[in-house]
């Protein structure tokens, strides 16, 4: 679904007449200021292509070559082999005696006084049971005795004292809050109320007239119209910069456009023309006429090397097989044995077999 037209409101004639000055005082202005934002960020896009991104890859490599990679190779091959060195001293020290205390010595210490501190609660409890028990019943059926009786007299001293209580402060006072106190409150209540009902009234009209009245006047005749002419302006200025600032984009794109193509005339294409007309067949030249004669020699003076040298390593090697015959003789070589599979490629035939029991 389409979006609606924005409906255009009526504009006056203030409006009319502020806008095309504010635009051409803001374009004037704005214009350089595009153009040399452009600049710079033509000009920082360069140098973090060209400068730093290179420069923060090196300064990366050097700070994980001095500061990574030696902790890392001190780690790897200093702690971690000194670490588990301890580790193993450590165990065989400490640990294999410790558990070889605790296994012989506080294990068979521990299970007699065990034993020790059961034969001591079975005692307690046999006391707990036989003797203190009895004791305690007795003391507690004492104790409720006395209670019994305490306790009567005590509910007697109590409704004696509340009955006095009652008819002597509950009552009269009572009588006191709902004859006397009451009525008297009301009235104080009704009173101040009436009172500041009517100082109420009197502040309000006073602030009415002194405070409100003209600062209604002050809004609605004068701080509205010049409000509405303020807004007016800012928006008309903040429209004015948008406009500029596109027109100004635009200004700086064809004159960025122009010096592009001014370089690549004054400075690109005749460095390409040298290159493709002069550089490019003087290679070729240089290529066929030199360099590879010069690798054709090289690789030839190479083959001869390495002949050479294969040469020599044979005479040296049949000379140290040569003196090895003279100092300890011709080794011994291995008699033949008779095979009784054939050799090569040959097939059994039925005529002559291989076999132990039917071999000729």
């Amino acid at each position: 679904m389409a979006p609606e037209p924005r409906r255009q409101e009526p504009e006056g004639c203030l409006v009319v007449a502020l806008r095309i000055p504010i635009r051409i005082v803001v374009l004037v202005l704005v214009v350089p200021i595009r153009m040399a934002w452009d600049a710079l960020v033509v000009a920082g896009r360069f140098l973090t292509d060209a400068v730093l991104r290179p420069l923060g890859r090196a300064l990366l490599w050097v700070g994980r070559a001095v500061f990574v990679w030696p902790w890392v190779a001190l780690w790897r091959y200093v702690v971690v082999p000194v670490a588990k060195a301890l580790a193993w001293v450590g165990h065989m020290l400490v640990v294999v005696p410790l558990g070889r205390l605790y296994r012989y010595v506080l294990t068979p210490v521990g299970h007699a006084l065990a034993w020790i501190g059961r034969g001591i609660g079975a005692g307690l409890e046999w006391l707990y049971a036989r003797v203190l028990t009895p004791i305690g019943r007795g003391i507690a059926w004492l104790l409720k005795g006395v209670g019994i009786v305490l306790g009567a007299v005590g509910l007697g001293v109590y409704t004696a004292v509340a009955w006095l209580v009652r008819y002597l402060l509950v009552v009269p006072a009572q009588w006191l809050y709902e004859w006397v106190l009451a009525p008297v409150g009301r009235a104080l209540v009704w009173l101040g109320n009436a009172v500041i009902t009517g100082i109420g009234a009197v502040l309000y009209w006073t602030t009415r007239v002194v405070v409100v009245l003209p600062a209604l006047v002050l809004w609605r005749w004068v701080l509205v119209p010049v409000g509405r002419v303020l807004a007016v302006l800012v928006r008309e200025v903040g429209e004015a910069l948008g406009h500029a600032w596109r027109v100004a984009g635009r200004i700086s794109l064809a004159v960025g456009r122009f010096l592009g193509t001014l370089f690549r005339w004054i400075f690109v294409e005749p460095v390409r023309w040298v290159y493709r007309t002069v550089l490019t067949p003087v290679g070729h030249v240089v290529r066929d006429v030199v360099l590879r004669p010069v690798a054709e020699a090289g690789r030839a003076v190479g083959r001869a090397t390495r002949q050479a040298l294969a040469s020599a390593r044979e005479t040296v090697r049949q000379a140290r097989a040569d003196f090895r015959r003279m100092l300890f003789g011709e080794q011994r070589r291995p008699e033949p044995v008779a095979r009784r599979e054939p050799a090569g490629r040959e097939t059994r035939t039925l005529g002559s077999s291989t076999t132990a029991l039917t071999k000729d």
